[in-house]
């Protein structure tokens, strides 16, 4: 595999030759294969204009002609069309890692977000002082064997629950593994000899919705994760929201109507504590229903027709649709996308969020807003991905002339 940094491609400051190259890289997301006379309508920009951001843009290596796509009839100059230089054509490719409590995952992701390679890595049997060093081999390992021969690969995107600060590449607390003030970035450059970046994996879901989901995400997005942590993410016009020190998104204590569920801090019916996978999981063990605290096995034993087991998560589907329903009203955005395992992989645990959502819910009565993200059960490791993808499609000519950008 290649790990040499991209080519440089901008010194000046212009910033509207930079937002000019987003709009033909977000027509080409969009609509590509697409030609250029399409993407200076879609973009509002002069053919010319079009014509230069799609030759830097080839230079570096993220769009393609495809003269093959060419109509052999058609009258006068042809008109080839562009699209992502994508994986399938030999196009660079991003390394993700989600890094969860019970296990991480690793992948090789191209521009378009799909996911050409994966791997899981689980942390069963690995002492808590070897984790991080076991899990950089692995991830180094796992890139050094799956990345196809000749491919370029741009960086190293790392996705992770709990406080996480990209700026420094740092995870500020996750209490779940014991990480405190940890320089996750540097250690995972040390491992990959690549360019990092961090951040949460709220955030990273949200901005993978942004690029590579729905419209209506563009406008305003919530995105709420359940899993063993609970975290959120608010996105406005296109922008996620970190706050100071990038502290936002913390909804572990946000009150769920109804709940009675202790929590660590003193109350009850904390979000976190109310539905989180660790304690569904415990509660799964202690009735007998998985032999381990195992999310993946209950939602398995629920689909073989365990009916006591699907019982359980559709009272969890039920208890974060009340959260949700708070959220819409706190925030009312176009779009709440709630990563669940369960109603990822069922419909029907999704209905009963909504169901539970709308009932509770003052300002919003339309449950068609409350959805799944757009990747299904690849959605981490897309998002892990979007970490680098991110500023790479949204500011290309900056984020490929300084490959400092890329670093935390």
């Amino acid at each position: 595999m290649s790990t040499s940094p991209p080519p440089g491609a901008r010194t000046s400051g212009d910033g509207r030759r930079e937002a000019n190259a987003a709009s033909v890289l977000r027509a080409v997301l969009d609509h590509g294969p697409v030609a250029r006379s399409g993407i200076a309508r879609l973009a509002g920009l002069s053919p010319a204009a079009v014509s230069r951001q799609c030759t830097d843009l080839t230079r570096l290596g993220l769009v393609r002609e495809v003269p093959e796509l060419v109509a052999a009839s058609g009258v006068g100059r042809p008109q080839i069309p562009v699209d992502l230089h994508t994986g399938d054509a030999g196009g660079p490719l991003v390394a993700g890692v989600h890094i969860g409590v019970p296990g991480s995952g690793f992948g090789l992701t191209d521009l378009r977000g799909t996911v050409v390679a994966r791997q899981d890595f689980p942390h069963d049997g690995i002492p808590a002082a070897e984790l991080r060093e076991r899990m950089g081999r692995a991830l180094a390992a796992f890139l050094a064997e799956r990345t196809p021969d000749g491919a370029r690969l741009l960086g190293v995107g790392a996705a992770i629950g709990g406080w996480v600060d990209p700026a420094l590449g740092t995870v500020v607390r996750h209490e779940a593994l014991g990480w405190d003030h940890y320089p996750l970035g540097a250690d995972l450059r040390r491992h990959t000899g690549l360019p990092v970046r961090v951040d949460n994996h709220a955030r990273a879901v949200a901005r993978s919705e942004l690029l590579f989901g729905r419209p209506a995400a563009r406008r305003s997005l919530v995105h709420l994760f359940v899993g063993n942590v609970v975290d959120a993410a608010l996105a406005i016009a296109g922008v996620v929201h970190s706050g100071p020190r990038s502290g936002a998104g913390d909804v572990a204590h946000l009150p769920v109507p109804d709940s009675t569920a202790p929590c660590p801090c003193g109350r009850t019916g904390c979000l976190e504590a109310t539905v989180s996978d660790t304690v569904l999981t415990r509660r799964a063990v202690a009735a007998g229903l998985i032999p381990e605290p195992d999310a993946g096995l209950l939602v398995d034993a629920a689909a073989a027709g365990d009916r006591r087991a699907d019982t359980l998560l559709r009272e969890r589907a039920r208890a974060v649709g009340r959260a949700t329903g708070l959220l819409l009203d706190v925030l009312n955005p176009d779009l709440v996308v709630v990563t669940e395992r369960s109603s990822t992989l069922q419909p029907a645990y999704l209905d009963e969020i909504r169901t539970a959502a709308i009932a509770h819910a003052h300002v919003c009565d339309d449950p068609e807003r409350i959805v799944v993200p757009h990747a299904g059960p690849a959605a981490l490791l897309v998002a892990a991905a979007t970490v680098v993808l991110n500023p790479l499609l949204t500011s290309p000519l900056q984020a490929f002339g300084n490959t400092a950008a890329m670093l935390p």
